[in-house]
């Protein structure tokens, strides 16, 4: 097993929410160095659902400036995760 945490959190915009109602496909921020298989069996393991398929992007992080401070936001990577019919990821339930 690799020894780094493959989920790190997941993404919740409206964006997202759409994506889940429509096409019933969840986003999460993971690992940099985590690949398709890796994050299919932590979805699954994890949250006990049956995954179609897993897209996985790079994302740039964003150059921030205070006054004469320039800084960068780290970059990361983003997964989005197609889950099978009937099933159903509940990130905040009762809320």
């Amino acid at each position: 097993m690799k020894d780094y945490v493959l989920i790190k959190r997941p993404l919740n915009t409206e964006k997202t929410n759409i994506q889940q109602e429509t096409f019933n496909q969840v986003s999460f921020e993971v690992d940099r160095r985590a690949n398709r298989v890796e994050i299919r069996k932590a979805v699954e393991k994890t949250f006990n659902v049956k995954v179609a398929s897993v897209q996985t992007m790079q994302v740039k992080g964003k150059v921030k400036q205070r006054g004469r401070v320039v800084g960068k936001r780290k970059d990361w990577k983003k997964a989005i995760v197609k889950l099978m019919p009937g099933e159903r990821i509940d990130f905040f339930e009762g809320v």
